[in-house]
């Protein structure tokens, strides 16, 4: 049997309010939930490093937002953005998010067009 260890970490407020919301919906608890994904992550990263296969740390670098989408495009060797956005999926990896300095832009420029 596995030893478990407590530990401490960080999240977002709002996230742990939505998980909250999942876990009493799915009638388990918040640790249970952080357990699967997390040895889903780790069971998936480690089963493709033993088969010398990088696709799936490109796919975490580009989650994480290490890794430009024409950057990850380009090591996994696909050219669409939909097909990122596919593997994304299933990998079971969430997509990473814009900076507010990008998403003020975003929305400034929305701003601006023409009503």
């Amino acid at each position: 049997m596995a030893t478990t260890v407590n530990f401490t970490g960080s999240v977002d407020r709002e996230l742990l309010k939505r998980a909250k919301v999942i876990a009493a919906k799915s009638d388990t608890s918040i640790n249970a939930l952080f357990n699967a994904e997390l040895r889903y992550l780790v069971e998936t990263f480690e089963a493709a490093e033993s088969s010398n296969n990088q696709n799936f740390r490109t796919l975490l670098d580009f989650s994480l937002g290490r890794t430009a989408d024409h950057e990850a495009l380009a090591a996994l060797a696909i050219d669409s953005q939909e097909d990122l956005f596919l593997l994304m999926a299933q990998a079971h990896l969430p997509m990473p998010r814009l900076s507010e300095t990008v998403t003020q832009r975003m929305v400034d420029s929305l701003h601006t067009l023409p009503s």
